[in-house]
């Protein structure tokens, strides 16, 4: 089979490799389509990749091929790949490591994922497509339950306001969970001009271009001169944290979603005395992706605006995709087609 390995120094080598064969409860997924995350963009730009390996966790396929002693699925399943229940016993580390740190523990030794025209996983680790969700919306259904787990662990309520900083996938996906979740009014932060029309087709009340605006002044006067409710982090970058700390509410809530590799400078003296609350989100749990595909499933989520047809590339493309994801991007989500 075809497999983007990674060679390490920010370089992919397309590989013929051999297709690897499900074992005892294991099955064989044809990738259909698999979404370049943010954070393999970060691996490959910092270089904590191991070398040998080929990424690739957004994705969704069919099942191709059962190993032995398997009885969860037939050959054609559509599958997203992951969002399984762990049997007892099987341990995810960045639920289960007390000390866990992604930048250092994230990326699992020449793991072999879903750049690739097959993959290999536990019986246990896929879970199904609905059938009214298209391979298209269920490729991002590991991005969307990231939105779903930072919105659950939130404190919004029915009517609040809430910002969101940065419309990259994640940040346009918690801008429609947020909506779902009962949200009176939700702003967005963004510089990008396809991405400022993206969040407003997918609902966003205002759309801040921060490179033009005081984000801080604008979002203070829409929401009334108090600030929103609650305000997610999705960008990461630079100022945005100490943004979202100081524009929300007396007592209100800062989630940060996004992961920042770089040192972000704060002021806590601007915001302190207001006792606003910060909490981090980190991935999802298993049931918050089913979430996630109901969502979709129910109209909810629209991944439409998101994954324009210039957005699907093939394998071979690879390189050329990460390299132009270095530098600060206008793309969307963009989304390899094996």
């Amino acid at each position: 089979m075809k497999a983007a390995v990674y060679k390490g120094r920010q370089q992919f080598s397309i590989e013929e490799v051999a297709t690897p064969s499900p074992g005892p409860g294991q099955v064989l997924v044809k990738v259909k389509y698999s979404a370049i995350c943010g954070t393999d963009v970060h691996g490959f730009l910092y270089d904590v990749v191991p070398p040998g390996s080929v990424m690739g966790h957004e994705y969704c396929g069919a099942i191709a091929e059962l190993g032995p002693d398997t009885s969860r699925w037939e050959v054609g399943d559509r599958v997203v790949g992951g969002g399984g229940v762990n049997p007892s016993g099987v341990k995810r580390a960045a639920r289960s490591e007390p000390r866990f740190n992604f930048r250092t523990m994230g990326y699992a030794p020449e793991a072999r994922r879903a750049y690739a025209e097959y993959v290999v996983l536990e019986e246990w680790e896929p879970i199904p497509i609905p059938e009214g969700v298209p391979d298209e919306a269920a490729t991002l259904c590991e991005p969307c339950s990231v939105a779903v787990h930072a919105v659950r662990e939130s404190n919004l309520r029915l009517g609040d306001a809430a910002v969101v900083l940065g419309a990259g996938p994640i940040g346009m996906f918690c801008l429609q969970v947020a909506r779902a979740a009962g949200a009176g009014s939700v702003i967005v932060s963004e510089p990008a001009p396809a991405r400022k029309d993206a969040a407003l087709e997918l609902g966003a009340d205002a759309v801040i271009d921060p490179t033009e605006e005081d984000v801080i002044e604008r979002v203070v006067d829409l929401t009334g001169g108090g600030g929103p409710d609650v305000v997610f982090d999705c960008a990461g970058a630079g100022s945005t944290l100490d943004q979202a700390m100081t524009m929300v509410r007396r007592g209100g809530q800062v989630v940060l979603v996004a992961l920042a590799w770089e040192p972000t400078s704060v002021l806590p003296v601007d915001w302190i005395a207001r006792e606003i609350n910060l909490r981090a989100s980190f991935g999802a749990l298993s049931h918050e992706w089913r979430i996630a595909l109901g969502l979709m499933e129910a109209g909810k989520v629209n991944v439409g605006p998101m994954v324009p047809g210039e957005s699907y590339v093939p394998l071979d493309d690879i390189q050329e995709v990460f390299d132009s994801l270095r530098r600060p991007s206008t793309q969307l989500q963009m989304v390899v087609r094996p």
